[in-house]
């Protein structure tokens, strides 16, 4: 938190009237089902993104950032991308939302501050997003339903708002969702914005995407999450999530479904013939995926890591072979980490294409599991990687 108020002392001349947090995420289970209104499991995690504010009066918004060396300074009613600035779309996106939501709100300073290794499959963006729409609640309260605005929140004695209700987290998220598929032209569904306004510590989130409901299960004791980042920076902008969604939403139409969801493997089976074969690898990737959450969510409540951490290995398994996001970086920590007696399972996280792997690992065993996935990665790709031990956290306030 220090680091947050000395950047906007230094960028800005003052102290800042309001910060606020939000945790990135980790993909526990169901890889790209979120926007196939399927299961997705996730963690929100001990690494943040930092936004620190104060209104200002001439009706633009600037933004400073720890990450990037370029300040961007707009005015809010002319909210378009900069090509010399992308990282501020992901905030010019949720003030579009907003703004359509009917939300009021004038200028303001805002520094941004992250712990979340960019490119890493952690979703920096998403928190990014959250971050911006709790700013903007913070200087001007409101509060948001599906048909729009209703009476604002009240600060208490301490200055403090009312925590969000689910109602409204569940609004915030698809509004979040909104700015990156419509500004930003990501093609995301709804779990990295779900898990880092859901998060509860030391608790498992379990999505919904088509009742759009959230529960939440007890992580098992003696369990760690350790994330290894294979170095491999990936872009999603770039449009290889997008490539996936469309092959899925092709697959859905191809057998008369709205989603993939409403598939079975039985029903995929008996109609392969009427997809393509990527099509048919997506699908197969997606249906598996589903099957893999509502068994690893017995297995949680049964208290059997052993057997969950085999449905992260066959997940991986499934993205590496049939929906192909995987990349031989991320794929050679699978196979480390499958050989190391104190992990429980392992896979890739996020949207893929590189980035990193979630590892679920014996508590009092995780610093020699990162010691050696460390020593044998550099060994053999020649990049130096830090494991980062995670902790389960509290979402976005």
């Amino acid at each position: 938190m220090l680091e947050i108020i000395e950047l906007f002392q230094k960028k800005f001349g003052g102290r800042p009237s309001r910060i606020v947090q939000a945790p990135g995420r980790l993909e526990l289970l169901g890889n790209h089902t979120d926007y196939n209104e399927g299961l997705v499991m996730s963690l929100a995690v001990d690494r943040h993104i930092y936004m620190a504010s104060s209104p200002r009066q001439d009706g633009h918004v600037e933004l400073v950032s720890s990450a990037f060396g370029e300040r961007e300074n707009f005015p809010i009613d002319v909210l378009e991308k900069n090509p010399a600035a992308p990282w501020a779309n992901y905030v010019k996106g949720v003030l579009f939302q907003l703004r359509r939501y009917g939300v009021h709100f004038t200028g303001f300073n805002a520094a941004i501050h992250g712990t979340i290794p960019i490119g890493a499959g952690m979703s920096s963006s998403a928190a990014l997003e959250v971050a911006a729409a709790l700013t903007v609640r913070q200087l001007h309260p409101f509060t948001v339903t599906d048909t729009g605005i209703t009476t604002p929140p009240r600060r208490d004695s301490k200055d403090e708002l009312p925590p969000l209700k689910s109602a409204e987290k569940m609004v915030l998220a698809r509004l979040c969702q909104a700015a990156e598929n419509q500004f930003v032209g990501v093609q995301c569904g709804l779990l990295d914005q779900l898990s880092s306004l859901f998060g509860k510590a030391s608790q498992v989130i379990e999505i919904d995407c088509y009742h759009h409901s959230v529960e939440h299960s007890p992580m098992p004791g003696g369990t760690v999450a350790v994330v290894c980042d294979s170095g491999v920076k990936h872009d999603l902008s770039a449009g290889d999530y997008n490539e996936l969604r469309r092959h899925c939403e092709s697959a859905a139409r191809s057998l008369g479904v709205r989603s993939l969801r409403f598939v079975d493997p039985q029903i995929l089976a008996a109609n392969q013939n009427k997809l393509s074969e990527r099509d048919y690898q997506c699908a197969y990737h997606i249906v598996g995926e589903n099957q893999r959450v509502v068994f690893g969510e017995r297995a949680l409540r049964a208290d059997d890591i052993e057997q969950f951490g085999q449905y992260l290995y066959q997940s991986h398994e499934s993205s590496r072979d049939s929906f192909k996001n995987s990349t031989p970086e991320l794929d050679f920590l699978v196979e480390l980490a499958q050989t190391h007696p104190s992990c429980y399972g392992a896979r890739l996280t996020g949207g893929g294409f590189g980035g990193a792997t979630i590892n679920l690992v014996r508590h009092h065993e995780a610093k020699c599991f990162m010691g050696s996935m460390a020593l044998q990665y550099e060994k053999r790709t020649g990049r130096r990687m830090q494991p980062m031990l995670c902790q389960i956290v509290d979402g976005a306030k």
